[in-house]
């Protein structure tokens, strides 16, 4: 390593030379050194390993502070595969999560389905969880060693800064004690050589009295500054004992404690960061431990029975299972005679061909009509047919409901216009109240309609003529032929489904009374809305008009009905007093599970 040449190097090269040049002259084979120069040597030993000591430090702390960047990368780098791991999860979930189609609608039924579905909503939960570790990882380690490094650095470079320092403040001590001992030593000479001169001269009887005074004073003041200087250069030897004792037993070993304590931090810190590091995952083990219990509890709770009960219930077709197929003798023609309970004439064996008097069994027969099919389902079997009917009519009613729903409030907004004619023209509510009465007798024509359809297929149902289809089907073959004959009827030339049957064996039951379609008015009759949320009253309202109801400011009312865009909301304060209240009036505060809940301000 390359350290700044000082003085105090020079002095020593040039005493090592003296040595060196008495050696060679072979003047001594081995001699010791000096006590000053033993004294040097010694001190250039202690001055080299201070700072060797100082360079050694300063080359671990620097390490150290590598090594924490190293793992603070590391921990970020742990942070970026969590928070790709996390959205490649929410990414998968997504592209499975089932779409808003019909098809889809229908696949919920199914326990796996629903299975599936709830294993994708806790796979997403999973991966917020993993969400969670990155932002703990980032928040409480690689922020937190972020901010000790800079910290750290700058510690480190205060105290090498005070090293430095005092290395340096000793070095000076040294140059000035070094320099007072070279002014000691030459002024000893000079005041030697003088003396010598002195004597020389006093000696001699030749030189006069003046020259032998002269040579006295001058010996006398060489020997004034040896003894100034040696004051001097005891001062400074005393003072640079004490400084170096100071620095060797007080100022370095401080610094080195500072630099020990750093370092034990520095370590204390690290450690902590990697017990954090577990932590983070650890605290999010019991939400990860409650998504696998969810998918788990998901798996077991698919029933494969309730599916395929499913599957039956979608697809049963209603019909009636075809009896078996009568035996023709062609051997005996001419002697065939025709049995009294079949169905198969000579007429119809003229009409029909031979190769085609047999009928496709109804489990085979495929529909031809592709699509949506006939308004009356007629392309379906029996039991499907019924279920698409009565989905009809559901869904008819749903439409009516609305519309009276709309109706309502506008005649309510009507009658507030009537009695407070600066709120609104009562006429401008007109036309929207006729557009919605047609549309109700239409919906009602409607539903009238799909209803005859109704009951026509449930009157066709085979369900209604099981008795006479136990006591007979399997007495004789002539019934056995029937029934034949009866299910190849069920195919119409298009390969479509219909219900028409012969009228020599058809059973027809009777309708019963109390299965026709239900009154429309028994449909919408008013019953006790459920309780929907709460609502604060903002602003006192008197209620003078029929269908309001009063309320003062600050009053807590319960919700039954929401706005519908009219601008009113239907409130109740006990089980008898209920009405209407301007929705701006009001702050609505609807239940979570409530249909469409919102907050109105």
């Amino acid at each position: 390593m390359l350290r700044r040449r000082s003085q105090f190097f020079v002095f020593l090269d040039n005493a090592l030379s003296v040595k060196a040049e008495d050696e060679g002259a072979g003047e001594r084979e081995e001699c010791a050194l000096t006590p000053f120069e033993e004294y040097l040597q010694t001190l250039l030993q202690i001055k080299m390993t201070s700072s060797d000591q100082f360079d050694n430090l300063e080359k671990h702390t620097q390490w150290g502070i590598e090594f924490v960047e190293k793992y603070t990368k590391f921990v970020k780098e742990r942070s970026e595969i969590e928070i790709s791991y996390a959205k490649q999860i929410r990414n998968l979930s997504k592209k499975y999560q089932p779409k808003k189609n019909s098809k889809e609608e229908e696949e919920s039924r199914y326990t796996f389905c629903r299975a599936f579905l709830t294993t994708l909503n806790e796979l997403n939960d999973y991966a917020g969880q993993h969400e969670v570790i990155a932002e703990n990882l980032t928040s409480q380690i690689i922020a937190e060693l972020t901010r000790y490094l800079q910290e750290l650095k700058t510690e480190r470079k205060s105290h090498f800064h005070d090293g430095r320092k005092a290395q340096q403040h000793i070095e000076s001590s040294w140059k000035q004690l070094e320099s007072s001992k070279r002014r000691f030593e030459r002024d000893c000479k000079e005041a030697d050589r003088a003396q010598q001169y002195f004597e020389k001269m006093d000696a001699d009887i030749n030189v006069t009295k003046a020259d032998v005074e002269k040579a006295r004073q001058q010996a006398q003041m060489r020997h004034q500054m040896a003894s100034d200087s040696k004051s001097d250069y005891s001062a400074y030897l005393q003072k640079f004992n004490h400084e170096q004792n100071e620095h060797y037993y007080t100022i370095i070993p401080n610094i080195f404690q500072k630099l020990q304590d750093m370092e034990e931090r520095r370590i204390e810190r690290i450690g902590v960061c990697m017990k954090t590091f577990a932590d983070v995952d650890r605290q999010v083990l019991p939400i990860v431990e409650k998504c696998l219990d969810g998918m788990i509890t998901a798996a077991e709770a698919i029933e494969p029975k309730t599916d395929s009960k499913q599957v039956v219930e979608s697809y049963k077709s209603g019909f009636e299972p075809p009896g078996n197929v009568e035996f023709e003798d062609y051997s005996q023609a001419m002697k065939r005679t025709v049995s009294e309970t079949s169905l198969s004439n000579s007429r119809e064996g003229k009409e029909k061909p031979a190769g085609k008097s047999k009928g496709k069994l109804w489990p085979f027969i495929k529909n031809k009509n592709k699509g949506s099919g006939p308004e009356d389902f007629s392309h379906l079997p029996p039991e499907q047919r019924r279920k698409k009917l009565q989905g009809k009519i559901d869904e008819l009613n749903k439409d009516i409901q609305k519309e009276m729903d709309q109706r309502d409030a506008l005649t309510k907004m009507k009658d507030v216009y009537i009695k407070n004619p600066q709120m609104g023209d009562p006429a401008s509510v007109d036309p929207r109240l006729t557009e919605i009465g047609q549309n109700i007798e239409k919906l009602q024509s409607e539903v009238q309609k799909f209803e005859v359809w109704l009951a026509e297929v449930e009157e066709r149902m085979p369900s209604k003529s099981d008795t006479n289809r136990r006591s007979g089907f399997f007495d004789t073959q002539n019934n056995t032929a029937v029934s034949n004959n009866c299910a190849q009827n069920r195919e119409s030339p298009d390969g479509s489904y219909t219900e028409e049957q012969n009228s020599e064996t058809q059973v027809k039951a009777t309708p019963n009374p109390t299965s026709t379609a239900p009154d429309i008015d028994d449909e919408f009759d008013d019953d006790v809305l459920p309780t929907i949320g709460t609502c604060k009253a903002l602003y006192p309202f008197e209620g003078h008009n029929e269908g309001t109801i009063a309320v003062a400011e600050g009053e807590l009312l319960y919700v039954i009905e929401e706005d519908k865009g009219d601008g009113w909301t239907r409130v109740r304060r006990n089980e008898d007093e209920e009405g209407y209240v301007p929705t701006s009036y009001v702050e609505v505060f609807l239940e979570t599970n409530a249909k469409g809940a919102m907050t109105y301000i």
